[in-house]
């Protein structure tokens, strides 16, 4: 363990093996696995948890308050996952009583500089955050999704595995897994192919893909029937289920479309 002697450890803050440095403040409550890395001038708040070997940049502030006017101080707290960067200003706020408590950041994910995570969040694996991206309250981040610089979401927006938003967008909507989306306000502009590829999707899966986005949002009959048409013809498709399911699963806000106007 390795702590800068102008950093401030209080009293009741767990530490592994990490390393502090120069006028980092550790408040009560605060967990750090082992590997953990806070270089200089960083807050950590509240009831936090951080995984092993997450590198964390100055001025980050992790574990504020969330910025909701309803919450009187109840306990709330924030779980961010092993081996992430966390890289200059980046915020990321402890969850609401009314949102379930707990904002949870999970592995492997690059926050980029002024990037935010609001109260209640639930952010997947191996996420990028280019800089400074807002996400709004209450959001759902799927796995390997990318958010492009400066893009906005929306609170209670769900963003689908492996799917990627463009710089500035401005998102209103749920974006299905393995779409692309981009403007403002942003509209689905396909699927994110490059992504897809460099992951090393079999071609087989990206025909799949392509054809059932084709059949939902470019087919003759009303939507509902549209989805059944492809949960038919790809129920063996692995990927295709998990585009439908999270159809399903929509309830607290619309679902993104490539003529989404507003």
């Amino acid at each position: 363990m390795s702590i800068h002697p102008t950093a401030i450890v209080e009293d009741g803050a767990g530490l592994g093996d990490v390393e502090i440095g120069p006028f980092c403040h550790v408040g009560v409550g605060a967990k750090l696995h082992d590997g953990v890395v806070l270089e200089r001038h960083v807050v950590i708040e509240g009831d936090v948890e951080i995984g092993a070997n997450t590198r964390v940049s100055p001025f980050a502030v992790l574990g504020g308050p969330p910025q909701h006017l309803g919450c009187k101080g109840e306990g709330s707290r924030l779980v961010i996952g092993a081996g992430n960067i966390i890289r200059e200003h980046v915020t990321m706020n402890r969850g609401t009583t009314a949102g379930g408590g707990v904002t949870r950041v999970g592995d492997k994910g690059f926050f980029m500089t002024g990037s935010h995570v609001a109260h209640d969040c639930q952010v997947g694996d191996n996420v990028i955050f280019a800089n400074g991206v807002a996400v709004g309250g209450h959001v759902v981040i799927g796995d390997h999704a990318f958010l492009g610089g400066l893009c906005a979401l929306h609170q209670h927006c769900r963003v689908g595995d492996h799917a990627f938003v463009g710089g500035c967008a401005a998102v209103t909507k749920d974006i299905i897994p393995f779409a692309s989306a981009v403007g403002n306000h942003a509209r689905l502009v396909g699927l994110n192919i490059v992504g897809l590829k460099r992951r090393g999707f079999e071609r087989k899966t990206l025909h799949d893909l392509r054809a059932a986005y084709r059949i939902l949002f470019f087919g003759d009959d009303v939507f509902k029937n549209r989805l059944e048409v492809v949960r038919e013809k790809y129920a063996a498709s692995a990927e295709v289920m998990r585009m439908l399911s999270f159809v399903d699963a929509g309830k607290s806000r619309p679902l993104m479309t490539p003529d989404q106007d507003g």
